[in-house]
């Protein structure tokens, strides 16, 4: 069975996938691994914690745990329904100075991921069962006695209400997966889930959409010809986690920077008015002092980025003012810029690490001229060179601090591998938890 993002029915209908992902079984196994740790500190926060007063005449002491140790933890895909949790915990418990016994205290529950009212996900509890059995002890008692004294000791009814405090994503991370990224100062990226996860046998699949701000205000982007949907991985992954970007996104990340005005460049050239009266005679006339030469590009439309095979482009397209002077711009050319460059993409932590790296196609065209007309090939040959070198070298400045791919807080992602399809970016890669610091 296809695994499609876009049969994830949409909250509202203008608003569809852009990007998603896949947490395979693999990654379910990482995160169990290390809960293990932080449900062990949890359950001794929780089950050791010295017991209210007890105002009836029986010693509240007489059980004391005095060890916990989280023997199995794990973490499974049940496909259509959620995850069964499967924690085993070993106890020791002490009810006299000189008895101790183990019990054995083991949960069963399923958990699944949903959607509340403020469309944020939130990890829910189905169903937990809890049994509680006596492995060893010191000396020979009566065991179903002593059992229901534990019982009321470890209140493991509780335990099954907070049992999703055991994990280490617990709600609020999974809230941080929707919180705003800075892309520039004024340019912010947000990916908002459009329903609850869907599980299948390849993982747990999140369909996300994409929404831009520029300056505190979310932008119109434009609209995606075709719902996103993403191709089932070829096999089970080794991956943790497989992230998906379409087309689209790409293009509307652009967008959004086009109208945030990061991609206006101001682009200083080599040439001064003098050289280029030596070229173009009618500059000798409006310039009396050798001026440094510069362009000012801005764009006209909005760019788009074409993905294929192992290959991504963005279109630029530009209008370049070509002027001088530096306390007061006096433009003489108008020339249109429309620049083909090659992406090239790669992941550092969580971010997404988009630069130009290296120009494909340029076409100059003279849209206004105050010095006569100017062939296309003396236009080529005077601000080719500036343009080549000088507009990936400002986008990349833009770009180099990254965009923030879809993440939870406190996990980063390692062992990336990048691969571009027609019409969408497939990355897989493996999630690590990040030291604690302080």
């Amino acid at each position: 069975l296809s695994i499609l993002l876009s049969l994830l029915v949409p909250a509202h209908t203008t608003r569809s996938p852009d990007c998603g992902g896949i947490l395979t079984p693999s990654g379910l196994r990482y995160l169990a691994e290390v809960s293990k740790p932080h449900a062990e500190s949890v359950l001794r926060q929780d089950l050791m914690a010295p017991p209210a007063p007890d105002p009836s005449p029986v010693s509240p002491s007489r059980n004391q745990i005095i060890s916990i140790k989280v023997d199995e933890f794990s973490l499974t895909l049940i496909p259509d329904t959620g995850m069964r949790l499967s924690i085993e915990v070993d106890l020791g418990i002490a009810s006299a100075p000189t008895t101790t016994k183990e019990m054995r205290l083991s949960i069963l529950a399923d958990l699944h991921v949903e959607m509340n009212p403020e469309e944020n996900l939130e990890l829910v509890t189905s169903d937990c069962k809890p049994t509680l059995e006596e492995v060893q002890s010191t000396e020979e008692m009566d065991s179903k006695s002593s059992g229901s004294d534990v019982d009321k000791q470890i209140n493991v009814e509780k335990i099954c209400l907070e049992v999703s405090k055991l994990l280490l994503f617990p709600n609020e991370r999974l809230m941080s997966l929707a919180a705003p990224f800075p892309i520039t100062p004024s340019c912010q990226v947000q990916y908002l889930p459009l329903a609850a996860p869907m599980y299948s046998e390849q993982g747990i699949i999140i369909s996300l959409q994409t929404t831009f701000q520029v300056a505190g205000t979310v932008i119109p982007l434009p609209v995606s010809p075709v719902p996103f949907s993403m191709p089932e991985p070829v096999s089970s992954s080794p991956s943790h986690l497989i992230l998906a970007f379409s087309e689209h996104f790409y293009t509307s990340l652009f967008s959004a920077l086009e109208q945030s005005g990061a991609l206006n460049v101001s682009l200083l050239s080599s040439l001064t008015t003098a050289t280029l009266a030596e070229r173009i005679t009618q500059m000798g006339s409006l310039f009396q002092e050798d001026l440094p030469v510069v362009l000012q590009a801005v764009t006209r439309s909005s760019p788009h980025v074409v993905l294929e095979e192992d290959k991504a482009t963005v279109k630029l397209f530009l209008t370049a003012q070509i002027g001088a002077g530096s306390s007061l711009f006096q433009s003489f050319l108008s020339v249109n810029v429309d620049v083909t460059a090659r992406l090239h993409l790669s992941v550092a932590d969580t971010r997404m690490i988009i630069s130009v790296a290296a120009i494909e196609d340029i076409e100059l065209s003279l849209a206004a001229s105050d010095v006569g007309p100017v062939l296309a090939a003396l236009l080529e040959e005077l601000f080719l060179p500036t343009i080549r070198e000088e507009v990936p070298a400002q986008i990349n400045a833009v770009l180099r601090q990254g965009v923030f791919l879809p993440h939870i807080a406190s996990f980063t992602y390692t062992d990336v591998n990048i691969t571009i399809h027609k019409d969408y970016v497939l990355i897989p890669c493996n999630l690590q938890l990040e030291a604690r610091t302080g």
